[in-house]
């Protein structure tokens, strides 16, 4: 760990950009000059991003069909990307979903084993989440257990059987296509998804056992695209209090007036909108919904979302910053981070004050990422 201050750079407090010193010490950040000094004039610091949903990571863990046979170096490398775009704390979103492949069962108990070992040799903060398909209703009695086996704390509920299609008797869009990714012949995956949709009417009261058992192991839950009120009560009823990109403005409301922690994808600020036509973010947050911004499946979002939020007017820099740092951080619990205050981890992200990118990541005092002339400051 470093024990020194950064001075002359611009540091992000609850009031905006201000030129101090801030020093660290420990892995903390403290109000005691060090010994050492580092100066970062033409920088801007500000608190590490705490990236509260992504999938981004499964690009490293499987390239090609296939080559997955070194899920802890395939860590290692979304590590170095997910510090190379400020993120000092990331929750890797893992499906266990009917859909099979790379995102069924089996490879998830991989994913989770190899986070296990991995994650603690990293400088990074890397957690799981476990993405639960709902209509699974097979595997609800193993679900508490693994969830303990592979140290997970946080579950976020997911139903993507296409229903609609189902009930019509026709079938669903793209469906070979997705049995042979699976790897399974196209008729039996059809057949599949049609028991799991017939068995739809068992689902809520099962729901409601499951996360019972949940909540008593002390697991954060999340549901996935809430479309209605009425669905997020339900919900909320089981004490599923994180609502994960709402799909419309009924749904995203209604969280919020109830005091549920609502989550956006910073993509959709990106874009300026949903990819697949759901409700903006950036509406939602001009109204005041939304606790925290997720990079959802891109690690570069967040960052570039906060700052767009700041440059188009839409919040002051110290808030759109909020929502990718201490927004998300409070989502998790975690009340040590999220901001660059005494005491706090020094979980921080230096950028070059005029092209924004990223020069340094620090997550507990330890280096993750470094690039640039920014190095040279440190060895000299």
């Amino acid at each position: 760990m470093l024990n020194l201050d950064l001075t002359g750079a611009q540091v992000l407090g609850k009031d905006g950009l201000d030129r101090r010193a801030l020093s660290i010490a420990e892995g903390v950040i403290v109000d005691a000059p060090q010994k050492r000094a580092v100066d970062l004039s033409g920088y801007m610091i500000l608190p590490g991003i705490v990236d509260v949903h992504g999938d981004g990571f499964e690009r490293h863990l499987a390239p090609r069909r296939g080559a997955m046979k070194t899920l802890s170096e395939g860590l290692v490398a979304a590590e170095a990307e997910l510090a190379a775009n400020g993120i000092t704390t990331a929750v890797l979103a893992q499906f266990v979903s009917w859909e099979g492949g790379l995102r069924g069962p089996e490879f998830a108990k991989q994913v989770f084993e190899a986070m296990r070992v991995t994650a603690p040799g990293l400088v990074t903060d890397l957690r799981g989440q476990l993405r639960f398909e709902t209509h699974m209703l097979d595997l609800y009695d193993q679900i508490p257990s693994q969830m303990a086996d592979w140290g997970l704390s946080y579950i976020v509920f997911n139903d993507h059987l296409p229903h609609g299609r189902l009930a019509e008797g026709r079938v669903p869009k793209r469906m070979v296509a997705q049995a042979l990714k699976a790897g399974r012949n196209p008729d039996a995956h059809l057949k599949l998804m049609q028991e799991m949709h017939a068995r739809r009417a068992d689902v809520p009261a099962a729901l409601d056992e499951l996360c019972a058992v949940l909540a008593a192991q002390g697991v954060q839950m999340g549901s996935h695209d809430d479309t209605t009120a009425e669905g997020r009560a339900a919900w909320r009823a089981r004490g599923v209090n994180v609502a994960e990109f709402p799909e419309t403005l009924e749904a995203a409301e209604a969280a919020t007036a109830a005091g549920d922690l609502v989550v956006l994808g910073s993509p959709n600020v990106v874009r300026g909108g949903s990819h697949n036509g759901n409700v903006s973010a950036v509406d939602l947050i001009m109204m005041g919904v939304g606790a925290a911004l997720a990079s959802d499946y891109h690690y570069p979002s967040p960052r570039r979302a906060a700052f767009m939020l700041a440059d188009s007017g839409v919040l002051p820099l110290a808030d759109a910053w909020r929502l990718v740092s201490a927004g998300p951080a409070a989502v998790l619990g975690l009340a040590d981070r999220g901001d660059l205050l005494p005491d706090m981890r020094a979980d921080l992200v230096v950028l070059d004050a005029k092209t924004r990118r990223v020069a340094m990541t620090m997550a507990g005092g330890r280096v993750s990422y470094m690039s640039g002339d920014i190095a040279m400051r440190f060895t000299v």
